[in-house]
């Protein structure tokens, strides 16, 4: 069945990137970012465990590979890399790399330096996320355990590292229009070659309040990060998908987005993949099979 959607030209004129996130570490984070179900200061209901097995690890990898992933995160739960953290990441990376090929490993592990951003580079990692979440004049309101600057610089860090850097942010956490634009000028500073876009999903144990975004409200929120990061080549909706587009996920490439997170995120479930998959077959968009 042809779709009635006028999808967007950037998305038309590239194919859909996948990516699935892995959860290595859970719910160990001693900062105290507001919007974080992770931080163990807001006793959130979730898993918890200091190192996920590398079986599971590598069952969710071929899993991602199997749905048509070609990004696989390894995510850790923490402020930054310390030297215990980087070992692990690097052991999974080179066994991923041998046994998963096919893949495009990034490492999200808060902030780094230089030298263990180089060090994960050479085990394997391609990319490295890490998001400024929001503007830098909003930052201590949601997080005071440490700076918005840290971010910053780790985002420089892995440029001059020479990975990809994927940085982005989180809407809804109850930040104005001036702040949005002041994250997405930032964000473009920095010349990220993707940036996922977030929508606040709310924990009851979490200290702010739920997302007050309206669907319209989230799509428009999508063109104004690709009209304001127009060298980016790929804007990705992640967490919060499902919850704030609910039947409407598909309205998405209308607005620049040409990458969605599949699976499920670090401490809330996504959707099936197979339906991600109806929906860009429905919709005549490819998936990607190659990374630029």
């Amino acid at each position: 069945m042809k779709s009635n959607l006028n999808i967007n030209e950037n998305t038309m004129n590239n194919e859909i990137f996948l990516c699935s996130i892995c959860n290595i570490n859970s719910g160990t984070c001693n900062e105290d970012c507001k919007f974080c179900s992770q931080s163990v200061r807001y006793k959130a209901d979730i898993d918890r465990y200091k190192q996920k097995n590398i079986e599971d690890i590598l069952k969710e990898a071929k899993n991602a590979r199997d749905g048509g992933a070609l990004g696989f995160c390894l995510v850790t739960a923490d402020k930054g890399l310390n030297n215990k953290t980087l070992d692990f990441v690097c052991s999974i990376a080179k066994i991923l790399t041998e046994e998963v090929p096919e893949l495009r490993l990034i490492a999200c592990n808060g902030t780094a330096s230089v030298e263990q951003l180089l060090t994960l580079k050479a085990s394997g990692i391609k990319a490295y996320n890490h998001n400024l979440e929001t503007s830098k004049e909003f930052y201590p309101q949601i997080c005071t355990t440490h700076s918005w600057d840290e971010r910053y610089s780790t985002c420089k860090n892995v440029n001059e590292a020479g990975l990809v850097l994927i940085t982005g942010g989180i809407y809804g956490l109850g930040e104005t229009e001036e702040d949005r634009v002041s994250m997405l000028e930032s964000l473009n500073s920095l010349n990220p070659t993707s940036v996922p876009i977030n929508f606040y999903h709310h924990n009851e144990a979490l200290e702010l309040q739920p997302n007050s975004l309206t669907a319209d409200e989230a799509l428009n929120l999508i063109k104004l990060t690709r009209e304001a990061i127009p060298n980016a080549q790929r804007i990705m909706v992640a967490g919060g998908r499902e919850l704030m587009f609910g039947d409407r996920q598909e309205e998405i490439f209308n607005y620049g987005a040409n990458s969605i997170v599949i699976g499920n995120y670090l401490t809330t479930s996504g959707r099936v993949v197979s339906k991600d998959l109806d929906m860009l077959e429905y919709l005549r968009l490819k998936v990607a099979k190659s990374v630029k």
